[in-house]
């Protein structure tokens, strides 16, 4: 069974979500300063879409800003007008790899997502719902806006942040992991976390003549633009991000059979917070390889031609990261995926993943996969 290759590149849109003074803006200002050579657009509070190393070239927003001025971003705009800011954000020229939508603390996260998954943009694809909690303040926090509860049932990942100012760091801890279903959950102090939970990190050599928050990190020296607290890196603390999460390497020569590898993609573990890679159907598919892109429960795969190598260089190569996974038993199940029959397709073994290969024509909330979003 052969598929069309997809179209361009699709930029994945994170939202990043929680209650004010939470320290979503530390996060964010985190990222831009660690993202490695990636580029990093941003629709933030003030609602502007923002084009980030623009900013730091030019040191002023400029033309680069839209500024809605208004309310609360799930109330102000609806999808199609999201749309015009993402558009600005995704067109080629802008060379961006990853859009950050930072809401308003007091912004409905679930109606951001809806927005994102009906956009009818073709440059862009969902990529999680972060929210940020405020370890100190959680207690009071909940008491006051229960539907906290309901917010991190939704989310794909949690920061548990400012750790090291609350009295019971561990209990809080706890109680995310039991309010937050199936979402990794992150500790974290001054909102670092490492990027590459969200986005892949080029190295900045691949920058060529334009000056980027890297460049402008480096040459300071201090860390402290934007006042994001960063300036910790220098004794040692930036070292230890990885002790947040977990990563998994899986190879395989083998094609892996479709029917397990949904059966193994339907019931991913709790934690489990990103898979992206490449894999090999063998002669289910023997023209393409598929990419896959999955961030929490939201699951798609890109068909795309082999090159023009011999077939014994045909490898699935994914990369699975999460907070608290049993890498092991991850293993064992992937390996459990390969093909008993690596020469031979069942006809009706690609149907579960061709219903997460966009049609061109469609797009919608529909795409949203193993645990669709709650009425």
């Amino acid at each position: 069974m052969s598929q069309q290759s997809p179209g361009p590149r699709q930029i994945p849109v994170v939202v990043l979500a929680g209650f004010l003074g939470s320290g979503k803006t530390t996060l964010l200002n985190h990222l831009l300063h660690r993202s490695g050579g990636t580029r990093v657009g941003a629709i933030v509070n003030d609602f502007g879409a923002i084009e980030i190393d623009a900013m730091a070239v030019a040191g002023a927003l400029g033309d680069s800003t839209v500024s809605l001025g208004n309310g609360c971003l799930c109330c102000a705009v609806d999808a199609s007008e999201l749309d015009v800011y993402l558009e600005r954000l995704a067109r080629p020229s802008t060379g961006i790899d990853v859009i950050v939508i930072e809401a308003s603390g007091l912004a409905e996260p679930q109606e951001l997502v809806r927005m994102l998954l009906a956009s009818e943009h073709p440059g862009i694809v969902y990529g999680g719902l972060v929210e940020v909690v405020d370890a100190a303040e959680f207690d009071g926090t909940r008491a006051k806006h229960p539907e906290i509860d309901r917010h991190l049932a939704l989310a794909d990942l949690v920061v548990v942040n400012k750790l090291d100012r609350a009295a019971d760091g561990g209990r809080v801890l706890g109680l995310v992991r039991e309010l937050a279903d199936r979402a990794a959950v992150v500790p974290a102090t001054y909102g670092r976390i490492d990027p590459e939970f969200l986005f892949d990190c080029r190295p900045s050599e691949e920058r060529i003549g334009q000056l980027s928050f890297d460049d402008l990190h480096e040459h300071t020296g201090d860390g402290n633009a934007g006042n994001d607290h960063d300036g910790d890196d220098h004794d040692g603390h930036h070292a230890h991000l990885h002790t947040g999460y977990d990563s998994l390497s899986f190879v395989s020569e083998q094609p892996l059979d479709p029917r397990r590898l949904m059966t193994f993609l339907d019931s991913r573990s709790e934690g489990l917070y990103r898979i992206k890679g490449y894999i090999d159907f063998g002669p289910h598919d023997a023209a393409n390889r598929y990419a896959v892109h999955a961030v929490g429960p939201f699951l798609r795969f890109y068909p795309e031609p082999w090159a023009d190598v011999d077939a014994d260089t045909r490898l699935t190569q994914l990369v699975l990261i999460g907070s608290g996974i049993d890498s092991d038993a991850l293993a064992k199940d992937l390996e459990g995926c390969k093909s008993d029959a690596p020469h031979a397709a069942d006809e009706h073994g690609m149907w579960g993943v061709l219903r997460y290969v966009q049609d061109p024509d469609e797009q919608g909330p529909d795409e949203q996969g193993p645990g669709d979003l709650p009425a």
